[in-house]
């Protein structure tokens, strides 16, 4: 199974950017779809952007499209999710998934086997 590993949370302040990676313990990316999801404290975990494998669509949340891109890097195995004019939040945490969505919608979590642990973002008013 491929096990992702997230990196690049960390504290930042309203209006900042952030990079957020994603790196695979093997090529996935022409076989995989990919996604990133974020929780809140006390919120479920919540779609963010999907990446189709080979990367030739992408499909974001309502609540952050024009402030999220999601990109990969076949090359190096690794998934991104760049995030723009961060708005104040607590430590919220960005996981990173894939899947074969066998039928899922892209936006449902159900649809992606291998997930990372998360990384946390905290942006500070």
């Amino acid at each position: 199974q491929v096990q992702p590993v997230e990196s690049g949370g960390g504290l930042v302040q309203t209006g900042d950017s952030l990079r957020l990676s994603c790196v695979f313990s093997r090529d996935i990316y022409n076989t995989y779809a990919q996604a990133w999801f974020r929780q809140a404290p006390g919120k479920e975990r919540e779609f963010v952007a999907h990446i189709s494998w080979g990367g030739s669509m992408t499909y974001y949340a309502d609540s952050v499209t024009g402030r999220v891109t999601i990109s990969g890097d076949n090359a190096k195995r690794t998934l991104y999710l760049r995030l723009d004019s961060l708005k104040h939040e607590g430590g919220t945490a960005y996981y990173c998934a894939l899947g074969s969505l066998a039928g899922q919608n892209c936006a449902d979590s159900a649809g992606y086997d291998s997930w990372g642990k998360g990384t946390q973002v905290t942006v500070t008013s």
